[in-house]
């Protein structure tokens, strides 16, 4: 998805939001998307589009459970991501998006991600 100069859903900014609170995070426009790093390394891209929104996240470990129980809304990640545990969501603008899960991913994405000295400042489970 796009990012595009179009009003976004609370649940998308809710989103942006908890990612970008994250320890040495920052927010980065490549390729006309949102993409939030951690040390350099992507752990979240975001993006809108005139239909709603998505975020693409890297789930190790619950990554085959979101795209077999998520199936409306998730898809392995394009250009090759999906091999290595990245997962796509795509939500229309009204959508009732379930934020303690996306939470969750947003979470399972930073700690896949983060060099091992930003993680060992974390408590060791849950989001921030």
């Amino acid at each position: 998805m796009r990012l595009m100069k179009k009003k976004s859903s609370p649940a998308f900014e809710a989103i942006r939001k908890a990612a970008l609170a994250y320890p040495d995070t920052r927010e980065d426009h490549p390729w006309g998307e949102i993409a939030i790093k951690v040390k350099g390394k992507v752990f979240v891209f975001m993006g809108t589009s005139d239909e709603g929104f998505g975020f693409s996240v890297k789930l190790p470990k619950s990554g085959p459970s979101v795209l077999k129980k998520r199936k409306k809304h998730a898809s392995p990640t394009h250009y090759g991501l999906g091999r290595h545990g990245w997962v796509s969501l795509a939500f229309a603008r009204d959508a009732d998006v379930p934020m303690k899960e996306a939470l969750a991913w947003i979470d399972e994405s930073f700690r896949a991600v983060a060099p091992k000295r930003v993680l060992d400042a974390l408590p060791k489970r849950g989001a921030i």
